[in-house]
């Protein structure tokens, strides 16, 4: 029988179940969410005249969590308007509801005897076959359940989740002995096809796969730092995006996280039990956390942990770090060592590896020791936290945001190799890695497998049918390739584009390599996907190429840019196969004005899309301006509307501002309801986009009519002038900017025009183009260029 997900209530309003509660409405789940009626009445309730009966005040634990969900930064929350999914109460008045519900998801305070009384009043209401699940992070599951019917035991397993649980994707499933099997695979698969999530199934052992390794991880790090004398901002730096990992690195992580976690966490695999003596060891707590702890220097939430916010004389905020020899705050200095200099050249950061570990400074000796206690680590943990190896991988990534696991890192600087690091940090691996020659291969169907422990043979990773990594079909589908861009075949008649260069930037070689993708797609293909699997699709045109010619003042070939730019847009709207883009993460400017040209869209949840060309001085070239217009114009049906829609379009353009959500990029008129669908899942963006290209060529895809676009003229433009003196004169926007958006508005209002006229699309696009060039000869223009390149976000003057 399909079980259904409708409805689930969530028992903790805190963090995590605020996180959990507006994932699923992210989804289109409708959700309750309850906590515990408060033991006393607050000063504010009783001036009010309030009682401990008042539904306010029963309800008032989860309606203040409810108002923070709301108000959280990031947004946890794809659009504002998904509260309205929620609804709140509380344990003792809401609780025979959950009768009605399709999944319980307990999220109480970590203690067992607490846990234990909520499940025996779940179980007082709930009804037979209901799903119920923990989102516990350190009880053992199988404790869980005792005393439980055996109906309860059989839909029950931990569901553990990642802070923040929209932005995290990472869902670890633990099943006891008595959860029914067919349950496991359910929520493994609504976890990956319905959430978006990685979800990794896990053993019921101490902190479970990814905080077991990742706290390890950390835990050597802490015991290492002192032992080499390096600060904490010289581990945050050698430690982050250089090796693939968060900026936050280590100790901001830290901070952020809560050291008290940090340590729970440590504490409960310490005590456990389950380590061996020299593993055990690592999870000892160095003296100087034990006194953070004593002072409660915890992190973010008590407002000073390794780093802290200080004033200085002249009565500037300063981030000071902490001295781990003296525990006083401090300035911290500017690190630099050779051997990451060794590295800048070396885009990708699993290639960085060979480099860093045979570095002669204190760096390299970091690196060396760190990844050799992790080798070792992670080697002894299979099969103990895990069967697979790429379990654990997958939840390092997923989980903690490492951008490739112990393994793959271990694979990338030579299995032997790994072991000889971990001898040198005086560590044995386990006697199963001796005989491996790589734990990942790629077979000849452009599939992942991985190293069996057992038989040494190679296993195919399940669930990759469901999606296509771009990574394992390069080296035998590739059609064509320059330096910024490739085509690859994706099979069943439909080709991709992937853009790879530089920061996914949209310069000359991305731009002919689409256009050959378009005329191969068109002469033998059936359907085209523009996608990647970057950490962002695209952040737009090549600037420097752009300020190149600018400041050279050439402007017939600066010209002929842009107009190629728009040809080429308006050929992924009109050439004769349906394209699809697939969008994600940073989605800006070009990127922006490529995926509004699409037949059809299949945007990741997470695409932080955008026409942001006015932050550096100009306005968006490649067809945007025109886009945005064309389509304000087909709800010109009264007056009110042209006039606000219009405005609307002017704004977001004018403001740069960009989508936080593909669903907030709906609201923005970016993307187009009942066309463009959302993908939650990134892993198969990609496989659903070739699905909706081969739909619509089998469909019988004609090639679109150029439209036709009515624009307001001169009556229009005044609304817009007016607008912009007023927010000059406010001081919300500078000269320059104001001169922006009036070009802006002249443009989208169809230029020198006295009256509402008819044009098409050709004649926006010249004049999109006419005032790009005129702006690129702007020194403030050329300034903001300048400063974009060199700090990598705009400058507003």
């Amino acid at each position: 029988m399909k079980r259904r997900i409708k409805h689930v209530t969530v028992l903790g309003s805190g963090i995590m179940g605020s996180g959990i509660a507006a994932h699923f409405a992210n989804i289109g789940v409708e959700v309750s969410l309850l906590d515990i009626v408060p033991f006393e009445l607050t000063e504010a309730e009783q001036k009010k005249g309030l009682t401990k009966e008042d539904k306010a005040v029963r309800n008032r634990i989860a309606s203040e969590n409810f108002e923070k969900l709301k108000k959280a930064s990031p947004a946890l929350l794809y659009s504002p308007k998904f509260a309205d999914r929620i609804t709140i109460g509380n344990f003792d008045d809401d609780l025979p509801k959950i009768k009605n519900t399709d999944w319980i998801i307990e999220v109480v305070v970590e203690r067992l005897d607490i846990k234990k009384s909520v499940y025996e009043k779940i179980e007082q209401f709930r009804k037979p076959g209901t799903l119920i699940s923990s989102n516990t992070s350190g009880i053992p599951i199988h404790l869980l359940t005792e005393g439980r019917s055996d109906d309860f035991k059989k839909y029950f397993a931990g569901t553990h989740f990642f802070n923040p649980v929209r932005y995290l994707p990472l869902l670890e499933i633990i099943p006891t002995n008595d959860t029914d099997p067919e349950i496991v695979d359910f929520y493994m698969n609504y976890g990956a096809k319905f959430l978006g999530k990685t979800t990794v199934l896990a053993k019921d052992t101490p902190a479970f796969i990814a905080n077991r390794i990742g706290v390890f991880s950390m835990m050597d790090l802490l015991h290492n730092v002192q032992k080499l004398g390096l600060t904490v901002s010289d581990v945050d730096k050698l430690t982050g995006p250089v090796i693939g990992r968060p900026k936050s690195a280590t100790f901001r992580t830290a901070d952020v996280v809560g050291l008290d976690t940090l340590v729970m966490v440590a504490n409960g695999v310490r005590q456990s039990g389950a380590e061996a003596n020299d593993f055990n060891d690592v999870f000892a707590l160095p003296p100087y956390i034990q006194k953070m702890m004593d002072n409660k220097w915890l992190g973010s939430k008590t407002e000073q942990g390794f780093y802290k916010k200080v004033k200085n004389a002249e009565g500037k905020s300063e981030i000071h770090g902490l001295n781990l020899d003296t525990l006083e705050y401090e300035l911290q200095g500017k690190s630099s060592f050779p051997t990451l200099e060794l590295t800048k050249t070396i885009d990708k950061p699993i290639d960085r590896f060979k480099v860093l570990i045979g570095g002669k400074d204190k760096a390299g000796e970091l690196y060396r020791k760190s990844l050799g206690a992790l080798f070792a680590y992670v080697s002894h943990k299979v099969p103990e936290i895990s069967d697979e190896v790429y379990k654990i991988d997958d939840a390092m990534r997923a989980g903690f945001g490492w951008e490739n696991g112990p393994f793959e890192i271990w694979d990338a600087i030579g299995v032997q190799k790994g072991i000889e690091l971990a001898k040198e940090a005086g560590y044995e691996v386990s006697d199963w890695v001796k005989n491996v020659e790589t734990f990942y291969k790629v077979n000849d169907e452009g599939q992942s497998i991985y190293v069996d422990k057992n038989s040494g043979e190679y296993n195919k990773i399940p669930g990759q049918d469901a999606f296509i990594i771009l990574d394992n079909i390069r080296k035998n589908k590739t059609l064509w390739s320059n330096s910024g861009a490739a085509i690859e075949d994706l099979g069943d008649g439909i080709i991709n584009f992937e853009i790879r260069s530089k920061m996914n930037s949209l310069g000359g070689e991305v731009l002919d390599g689409l256009n050959r993708a378009i005329d191969l797609a068109e002469k033998e293909y059936d359907g085209l996907v523009i996608g990647n699997q970057g950490a962002n699709f695209s952040v737009g045109a090549n600037l420097a190429m752009i300020l190149m010619m600018a400041i050279e003042q050439d402007w017939d070939d600066l010209n002929m840019a842009i107009a190629y730019f728009q040809k080429s847009m308006m050929r992924v709207r009109y050439s004769s196969i349906p394209v699809v883009v697939a969008p994600h993460g940073m989605t800006l400017g070009g990127g922006c004005e490529m995926t509004m040209h699409a037949d059809r869209v299949v945007a990741a949840a997470e695409t932080y899309i955008g026409l942001v060309e006015t932050g550096v001085g100009v306005i968006p070239g490649g067809g945007g301006t025109k886009e945005l217009t064309l389509r304000t114009s087909r709800e010109f049906h009264n007056d009110d509307v042209k006039n606000n829609r219009l405005r609307d379009a002017f704004m977001n353009i004018a403001m740069g501002k960009v989508a936080t959500s593909a669903y907030e990029a709906y609201d923005m008129g970016i993307l187009e309801k009942g066309k463009d669908i959302v993908s939650v899942s990134k892993n198969r963006q990609i496989a659903e986009a070739k699905k909706i290209a081969k739909l619509l060529a089998e469909q019988g895809y004609t090639q679109p009519i150029e439209q036709k676009v009515k624009v307001l003229g001169k009556d229009a433009l005044g609304m817009f002038y007016v607008g912009t003196d007023q927010m000059l004169t406010g001081n919300y926007i500078s000269e320059h900017d104001k001169k922006i958006a009036d070009k802006l508005a002249n443009v989208m209002v169809g230029g020198n025009l006295s009256e509402p006229t008819v044009v098409t699309e050709q004649y926006l696009l010249n004049l999109e183009r006419e005032t790009f060039l005129q702006l690129c000869g702007e020194r403030k223009t050329l300034e903001r260029i300048q400063y974009m390149l060199q700090n990598g976000k705009p400058l507003r003057n």
